[in-house]
């Protein structure tokens, strides 16, 4: 099979994002995209922030359907495929490619997902820790090129696993938000099952009690040597945890780690103490170590387990946690200390049995999607290096 062999800068135009600075921009405030954003393949787009910026930056410092955005700095490589007809800015940090004529802007971008994914981005360093990937090497990487046909085969291949995963994720996040329904109309709003036959005095429904979060749930404090887990052990980082989702679904292997972590088990729920307000809570899919950043957090007995997920995830615990952050901090933490004095209303044990039940059931099916997801994201991953050498042919 004949595949022609380009550089970068001849199959795509590529640009850097603008440097920030809010006191010099008198421009128009807009939403833009930082490398925080971008992750593999995708974009979380719940804490986009606004900048201003002068009218002649729009089209040159903006992203539209079809373009390819790679990180620069911190994890270069890493990149993701804009498919919205909404336009966004861009931060310093990312790389905009915009495919030529005649290149399938998918292709291209399972292209750079394959060379990413397989260590093929080598970053500079530049005086720090934090590594770069400058335009001009970037421009130099070379791509394979089939003829357009095969180059849409290709990424219609490639897409149908992605779509799966897509669409899965949808109907996890309306079961996460299902719970998060069920937890407010029951334990804020006060309208559990039976609740016109319970006395509510002083908003304290009758036979519920106060107790202080450390009644409810307790730190696990397990800490595990580099040499004590295989490089195979699952790593849960804060950079793997998703912001206002309970399902913790990412992670990678500890090959890297080279630091004492905390260990989790299957099921223990991990809470990101740097920027609380980032919401990342949830609970584990699997056993394995994440970073001393985060706080494993089990429950004090089985049917509290359901309430204590919640209440945690819930938006007044995450307003709450931020409160107690130091102001002026770089690395802004919450006190954990602190909120396990702080007290909270503990519902009759035969409500959180009812509580549990239907958690538990949705907590069971954000897991089975979440591991077929899994397994169509390792599918794809196994056949995209074969695909884009020529191996295979769609």
């Amino acid at each position: 099979m004949s595949w022609a062999v380009r550089r970068m800068d001849e199959v795509a135009e590529l640009s850097l994002g603008k440097m920030l600075d809010e006191k010099k921009n008198k421009g128009e405030p807009l939403p833009y995209l930082a490398n925080l954003n971008v992750r593999w393949g995708e974009f979380d787009l719940k804490d986009l922030r606004t900048m201003r910026f002068e009218g002649h930056e729009l089209e040159r410092f903006s992203i539209r359907a079809g373009d390819i955005i790679m990180c620069e700095g911190g994890e270069p490589g890493r990149c993701a495929l804009w498919k919205e007809e909404q336009s966004l800015m861009i931060q310093k940090a990312l790389h905009r490619i915009r495919p030529k004529p005649a290149i399938n802007s998918t292709f291209l971008y399972y292209s750079l997902l394959n060379i990413g994914k397989s260590g093929g981005f080598t970053p500079y360093f530049t005086g720090s820790t934090i590594k770069h990937l400058p335009k001009q090497q970037l421009a130099q990487v070379e791509i394979r090129i089939p003829k357009e046909e095969t180059q849409n085969q290709i990424a219609a291949v490639l897409c149908e696993y992605d779509n799966l995963i897509k669409n899965n994720r949808r109907r996890i996040v309306l079961l996460e938000e299902s719970a998060r329904l069920l937890y407010q109309e029951w334990f804020v709003h006060l309208r559990f099952p039976g609740h016109e036959h319970v006395k509510i005095t002083d908003g304290v429904p009758e036979g519920w009690y106060r107790i202080t979060l450390s009644e409810l749930c307790q730190q696990k404090k397990k800490i595990v040597k580099p040499e004590s887990f295989g490089v195979d052990t699952p790593y849960i980082g804060l950079e793997h945890m998703p912001r206002r989702s309970i399902t913790l679904n990412l992670w990678e292997n500890s090959a890297k780690v080279n630091s004492n972590k905390y260990w989790f088990d299957q099921g223990d729920i991990l809470f990101g103490k740097i920027r609380p307000y980032f919401h990342k809570i949830g609970f584990t899919l699997c056993s394995g170590i994440t970073s001393s950043d985060a706080i494993v957090i089990q429950a004090k007995s089985k049917e509290l387990y359901s309430f204590t997920l919640m209440y945690l995830s819930s938006d007044f615990f995450i307003s709450l946690a931020s409160k107690t952050v130091r102001e002026g901090s770089k690395m802004p933490r919450a006190d954990w200390k602190y909120l396990t004095k702080t007290s909270l209303l503990l519902p009759d044990k035969r409500l959180l049995l009812q509580f549990d039940e239907q958690i538990q059931g949705i907590l069971k099916q954000l897991s089975t999607l979440s591991k077929f997801n899994q397994n169509l994201a390792n599918a794809r991953d196994l056949l995209l290096p074969r695909l884009m050498n020529g191996e295979l042919t769609p």
